[in-house]
């Protein structure tokens, strides 16, 4: 190989070098990152599965009444498209924005609800207290408690995460689990998933 092929070959070799990407400061990472704050449990496969709720919709202002601020009352939610060979479905209500939005230190549940029987289609407004469809089994959040904590940001605009599972089996996880055991127990079981986000900022 004469002087002028090898001079060739080390340019392009060099110019191969300075696109190829650096762990933790390529484009792939920076677009990763906010993913990684919204903390969704597992890879659930793509299904039509849809939650939506007549209190607000997707991307709004939760109203004051589902909040610290109101009746502190879970908001009304209504799901369909469960995938084929739903058993049960899992809802997990989380803010990834805790404490501070601008810097988000920790994701704070308010709700987690799972053995929904596959036979229901909805949550009534203030299921969490006047009654879960039959069989479900309420769970701990992270204030220790098994029902539903509303919205109570100490700074900013927050937002809320409604999170349904498909699951393959009719019972997920025994009373008392916390979101952690849920999620250990749901995965390998999840048929299809689907998501309804509102946000909300104290007014006082």
């Amino acid at each position: 190989m004469n002087r002028l092929a090898c001079a060739s070959l080390l340019v392009l070799i060099a110019l191969g070098c300075s696109t190829e990407s650096k762990p933790g400061n390529d484009t792939a990472s920076v677009a990763a990152a906010p993913v990684a704050t919204v903390d969704t449990p597992m890879t659930a496969p793509a299904s039509s599965l849809q939650l939506t709720s007549t209190a607000f919709t997707q991307g709004a202002g939760i109203p004051a009444r589902y909040t610290c601020e109101g009746d502190n009352m879970s908001p009304p939610l209504s799901w369909t498209g469960a995938p084929s060979g739903t058993k049960s479905l899992a809802l997990i209500v989380e803010d990834p924005d805790a404490p501070d939005p601008a810097k988000p230190q920790r994701i704070f549940v308010h709700w987690v609800v799972y053995n929904i029987p596959s036979s229901a289609t909805s949550l009534t407004e203030d299921a969490s207290r006047k009654g879960l469809p039959t069989g479900a089994t309420p769970g701990k959040g992270d204030a220790g408690k098994t029902v539903y904590g509303g919205p109570c940001p100490p700074i900013g605009r927050h937002r809320y995460f409604f999170r349904l599972y498909a699951l393959d089996t009719e019972r997920i996880a025994q009373s008392g689990a916390n979101k952690s055991d849920l999620v250990n127990a749901m995965k390998g079981h999840v048929l299809g998933s689907t998501e309804l986000m509102g946000t909300y900022q104290k007014t006082k």
